[in-house]
């Protein structure tokens, strides 16, 4: 299979380590051309994932989206959600016909408070057959050194499923398939919301006691959220184990490691820190706080009972006081 990766930043490096190890060419996108002079001659991502060395006889880098889609039979898009729509500018749909799309984004578009999938539907007409989800639990971090991850593929139709899989397996990458496409996808657009509460409450001092019982409630709130979607879009919900490694296990990740951007982001917002003071701090970006702005839209139409990501959209787009807000959280943990 041709590889094409669009995105140059942890998680897309991450994921060009994972297939070039595995034996694969691909062609990469990335938006400098500084940035792809530096990679060629030192043989790594000059700005993320520092240690992780590349074959670049295996690399075929380019400035330009276009010719990445051209020369690829399946395209992993693995931009942060804000930046999607720039980064497919452009792009006839008859490029894309007969490609499969791999999304490694978790994030909704906030902009248009859509899935990757329904973007790419509407501007291009794309079918869903042709659309999969590479998702968690998986830090860019692990891969790089080479600890032992889990990454789950979705698709509705489970053979090119297990293809697109296959070309990840490999001695420190398990791979798991599933087909609730739309569940993913919204699951992992929560969890980076409630990885950020997490933060928020760690830096507010609360103990491993509370976070343990705000991560439960969490992962309850989610269900409701994840059932209320797949209900609104006629999906059945029923055979879902919402206990499974890429619903709960990535927002447990998320929201207790030191590698999780939006926990980090959290975390200085809890101690005082600005939204905008966070993000210059963080210098990458954290689904989370966009994320809390969309799902708060859509739900607008859901009126589903989430407290919790609530309270944190309030604090995040509002300037509702955290300690306030988890005080008020507090009450309705159970």
């Amino acid at each position: 299979m041709r590889i094409g990766l669009i995105g140059s930043g942890s998680w897309a490096t991450a994921i060009a380590k994972i297939v070039t190890d595995n034996g694969h060419n691909i062609w990469w996108w990335f938006r400098q051309p500084a940035n792809i002079d530096y990679f060629v001659k030192r043989h790594h991502n000059p700005h993320y994932l520092r240690n992780a060395y590349f074959d670049v006889n295996k690399i075929h880098f380019s400035e330009e989206v276009k010719e990445v889609v051209e020369h690829s039979d399946i395209i992993i898009i693995a931009v942060p959600s804000i930046h999607i729509e720039a980064s497919l500018k452009g792009l006839d749909s008859e490029l894309l016909c007969n490609k499969k799309i791999v999304s490694a984004v978790k994030g909704v578009m906030p902009n248009y408070n859509i899935l990757l999938n329904d973007y790419l539907v509407q501007q291009h007409q794309f079918p869903i057959e042709q659309y999969f989800t590479l998702l968690g639990p998986c830090h860019a971090e692990e891969v790089a050194a080479e600890q032992l991850s889990y990454l789950t593929f979705s698709g509705v139709d489970p053979e090119p499923t297990a293809e697109i899989a296959a070309c990840f397996k490999s001695e420190y990458i398990n791979t798991i398939v599933n087909n609730d496409v739309l569940g993913v996808q919204y699951a992992g657009v929560a969890k980076n919301i409630y990885a950020l509460g997490a933060g928020i409450a760690h830096g507010l001092e609360y103990g491993d006691n509370f976070l343990s019982v705000f991560i439960a409630n969490a992962a309850s709130e989610m269900k409701v959220l994840l059932k209320g979607i797949m209900e609104k879009s006629h999906k059945d919900c029923d055979a879902v184990n919402y206990s499974a490694s890429v619903y709960l296990g990535d927002l447990l990740v998320t929201c207790y490691s030191l590698h999780s951007r939006n926990r980090t982001f959290g975390n200085m917002i809890g101690k005082g820190y600005s939204v905008r003071a966070a993000e210059l701090e963080l210098n990458m970006v954290a689904e989370g706080y966009n994320a809390s702005k969309c799902i708060k839209e859509i739900n607008e139409q859901l009126e589903l009972k989430l407290p919790i990501i609530t309270a944190i959209y309030k604090i995040l787009w509002e300037g509702r006081s955290p300690e306030l807000a988890f005080k008020e959280i507090e009450k309705i943990l159970v």
